[in-house]
């Protein structure tokens, strides 16, 4: 029987055997709560203290920069609703984001003009990068936060993040970047990089569902999103999972490690699916193919299919990716980020993101090609659609 083949790591990764191993002892003999004074107590308490230690290097940061949360949703909200209810007194009032950010930040954005502030969204290119003149021209005195996703999740395009959040630093505005699918494959580092708030997903690196953390930098103003504790300075009040926390910090020493040798694998592995897929499928379009991407997300259009149908067709076959983020499984719409890049409809409506990890290898892209053009050549009836010819003279 053919093993099946995983291409959906930019929605999830399978727990690292590391990382399980390193959790495992706060699930049974170190089992305390870090808040108590006792032995027990004490002993989470250098673990979570530790495990705060150890992220922090891998970011650049201070350890009390770290703060633990359940994963990027909740970091995302609390960087840009926080930084906004701290600001909205002085009069800065606007969030700036872009149209392709995870929806996470979207509807964070959306809440800040729901509670009396702002909405600006900046525009991007065919290519998926941010239009940095019109970025520059959103940002004024009244611009609480602005906030920029690294690395996008659909597509993989990488922004010019030290750019970016020097020209908010400029303004006076709190830079916010969305990490999660940057960290182990960009260079992520505080002290180089100007931005103030950084997001992170354990789940995306190795470590389990449900944690993730929010650089602060120093002095960064942010109002708590929960209350009722002490913890963490306040910040994130309620007792925290340590076992968690360690896992994230094991992830993350992990992938900081492999940056080198994992990203040139991958990126090897992208290339070779790309190839191998325009040979098989002239007519394929590789969305923000013509901007810097991350090695590990291709994103892909067949022209005459559609994705819905696509990933059915594949999953019978053992074959596993997505049609965009995993946030939006059992959407039948064209991917928001697609859309703001200009792609037609028909053209958005059958693309597929692949995106290779732990799991990839040379035989997994080679049968997915094959695959993927079989179905191709079914869907399509062995003809070019006019759908095809009609993208043909729109430059992407």
């Amino acid at each position: 029987m053919t093993q099946p083949v995983y291409l959906d790591h930019a929605a999830t990764t399978p727990v690292r055997d590391e990382v399980m191993s390193a959790m495992v002892p706060f699930f049974g003999p170190r089992f305390g709560n870090p808040s108590s004074v006792h032995r027990w107590g004490r002993e989470a308490r250098v673990a979570l203290d530790e495990a705060r230690e150890r992220l922090a290097a891998c970011i650049g940061a201070y350890p009390d920069e770290v703060c633990f949360t359940s994963g990027g949703t909740e970091g995302d909200n609390f960087a840009i609703l926080g930084t906004f209810r701290t600001r909205r007194e002085s009069g800065r009032t606007a969030a700036i984001t872009t149209p392709i950010e995870h929806k996470a930040v979207l509807a964070a954005v959306h809440r800040v003009a729901q509670e009396g502030g702002e909405e600006r969204l900046v525009r991007v290119t065919s290519d998926g990068l941010v239009d940095a003149t019109h970025f520059a021209s959103l940002l004024d005195s009244k611009t609480a936060v602005a906030s920029v996703m690294w690395v996008n999740n659909e597509v993989g395009v990488i922004q010019d993040i030290p750019a970016l959040a020097a020209a908010a630093r400029q303004a006076g505005a709190v830079f916010h970047t969305d990490a999660v699918q940057a960290f182990g494959k960009v260079a992520v580092d505080a002290r180089q990089v100007p931005f103030d708030l950084l997001t992170l997903s354990g789940h995306k690196l190795g470590a389990p569902k449900g944690i993730g953390a929010l650089y602060i930098r120093r002095e960064t103003p942010l109002e708590p999103m929960f209350h009722g504790g002490s913890q963490d300075r306040g910040r994130r009040p309620g007792t925290e999972n340590v076992a968690f926390a360690v896992g994230l910090a094991t992830a993350a020493e992990l992938v900081l490690a492999e940056h080198d040798a994992e990203g040139r694998r991958l990126g090897a592995l992208r290339d070779r699916f790309e190839n191998a897929l325009r040979a098989a499928v002239p007519d394929v379009i590789v969305h923000g193919a013509g901007a810097p991407r991350a090695p590990h997300i291709s994103n892909c259009s067949i022209p005459g299919t559609d994705s819905e149908s696509m990933l059915m067709a594949l999953d019978l076959r053992g074959i596993a990716c997505s049609a965009g983020s995993a946030c939006q499984s059992g959407s039948v719409s064209a991917s928001h980020v697609l859309t703001a890049m200009g792609v037609p409809t028909p053209i958005a409506n059958a693309a597929l993101r692949l995106s290779f990890g732990a799991l990839s290898t040379e035989a997994c892209v080679d049968r997915t090609v094959e695959v993927l053009a079989t179905l191709a050549q079914k869907a399509r009836g062995g003809q070019q659609t006019s759908q095809a010819a009609a993208f043909a003279v729109v430059d992407f």
